[in-house]
C-alpha cells in the first residue's frame, strides 16, 4: 500500500488526498473527510508536508469545537 498523496486544487486553495481518477479528472476528498471533488490535473499542486499538517490541524479544532 502507498502512502497518501496530498494535492492543492490552484482553483481555490483547498487541500485534498487524492482518491483517483475519472474522465481525466483527478478525484479528491477533504483531509477530514467528507465529499470528493473533481479537479483537472493541470490545477493541481503538490501539497508541501507542512501545508497538510496546519490544514489537519484546522480541521481537528473544527471538529473540536462542534456541539
Amino acid at each position: 500500500m502507498s502512502a497518501p498523496q496530498y494535492m492543492i486544487d490552484a482553483r481555490d486553495g483547498r487541500i485534498g488526498e487524492v482518491m483517483g481518477h475519472v474522465g481525466g479528472y483527478v478525484q479528491l476528498r477533504p483531509l477530514g473527510g467528507g465529499r470528493e471533488w473533481d479537479c483537472p490535473p493541470e490545477a493541481l499542486t503538490p501539497a508541501p508536508p507542512g501545508e497538510v499538517l496546519r490544514a489537519r490541524v484546522r480541521e481537528l479544532n473544527r471538529q473540536a469545537r462542534l456541539p
